[in-house]
């Protein structure tokens, strides 16, 4: 039913408004059926729960960051069933974002295209909306205010990480969003370095045992992605993120006319399938279980999440498989982890995990 109306109505709506007309939905919904929400969509199966970051995750499945910017809907995201929910990116300074529009859909390749600039209401607000308790780990996701300069982004992800490390379950430090200004520039290991050594000396000043990860572009080679698992060994992070979107077009079925309406801006969806799973094999190729691996990028089905799984990735995350597929589909995605769990030789799905068990049970 989801899917019949979002092809015969909210497709043919702005993306942008139809996101915030989702999002004070979900404060209704939660304040209406989340309770019943929670008793229903809740994953009650302790096979499919997973330790990791130092936190426990009722299953694997979590909403990547972008969805809920300002930390104002994580509850009611909850109740639809994530395990987690990763708020933002949140910056130092609040700021609007680029120009509208700014959020497009391709229907054809599943796919969204965004250049949103990372619009928020700053970490001192998004802080004040971090304090309501949570039923699911709540990670923040930081990046550097557009205004801010390079030689001075270190000082302005550290004024965050002051404001949002304490209230955070694990904190991520984006430096692949494309639709900063030189932001990706920051995934150069002689600048990521001193950044995240920042960034870690005060998280350890006043929230000791808070997880921080880094989120990367899928965009990134071998070579640098090599160099970022390095560096993440070297500094004692806590994990990566793999990976954000993508400003590559290859591979697209949209016609030209219609990827090129959409503009400049961070391509995310099914597309990503392939490219998020090669980078995800190379970190854990590199870093083996010495980190905590979140993959992101194309996951659309319970195949595709037990494939991240046997791949190396203790939590996977969905945000363009959550717009096109509905409310419903983290309980879907449940139901199909658990069947394909029931089929294979694991008594768990912490055993999954790394296991490299490409062939997905039937």
């Amino acid at each position: 039913m989801y899917r019949l109306f979002f092809l015969g109505v909210l497709r043919f709506l702005p993306t942008e408004w139809v996101h915030h007309v989702a999002l004070a939905g979900l404060r209704w919904f939660m304040l209406l059926f989340g309770g019943i929400a929670r008793r229903v969509l809740r994953s009650r199966d302790p096979k499919l729960a997973v330790d990791a970051l130092g936190l426990h995750f009722a299953h694997p499945i979590g909403l990547a960051a972008g969805f809920d910017k300002n930390a104002t809907a994580y509850e009611a995201l909850a109740a639809l069933g994530f395990g987690f929910v990763e708020v933002g990116t949140v910056t130092g300074l609040a700021q609007p974002g680029n120009p509208k529009p700014r959020l497009f859909r391709l229907p054809a390749d599943r796919a969204l295209i965004n250049r949103m600039g990372f619009n928020n209401l700053g970490a001192r607000t998004v802080a004040t909306h971090l304090t309501s308790p949570r039923s699911v780990p709540v990670g923040v996701n930081i990046g550097k205010t557009k205004v801010v300069t390079e030689e001075h982004a270190a000082s302005d992800y550290v004024e965050s990480t002051r404001l949002l490390g304490p209230l955070a379950d694990y904190l991520v430090v984006n430096v692949s969003s494309p639709n900063t200004p030189g932001l990706r520039n920051l995934q150069t290991v002689e600048l990521l370095r001193p950044l995240l050594a920042s960034v870690k000396a005060e998280l350890a000043t006043i929230s000791p045992r808070r997880p921080l990860l880094v989120k990367i572009a899928p965009d990134l080679n071998d070579a640098d992605i090599d160099a970022i698992a390095d560096l993440a060994l070297e500094l004692e992070l806590d994990g990566i993120i793999a990976t954000n979107t993508t400003i590559s077009r290859a591979g697209l079925t949209s016609s030209a006319e219609s990827v090129a309406a959409c503009g400049a801006g961070g391509l995310s969806g099914a597309i990503l399938k392939t490219r998020s799973l090669e980078v995800l094999e190379r970190l854990h190729g590199r870093i083996g279980k010495r980190l905590t691996l979140i993959s992101v990028g194309g996951i659309e089905t319970a195949e595709d999440v037990w494939a991240r799984l046997a791949a190396g990735a203790s939590l996977v995350q969905i945000y363009t498989g959550f717009v096109y597929g509905g409310p419903l589909v983290v309980w879907s995605l449940q139901r199909g982890l658990a069947r394909l769990l029931a089929a294979s030789k694991f008594a768990s799905i912490a055993e999954v995990v790394g296991s490299a068990a490409s062939t997905v049970p039937r």
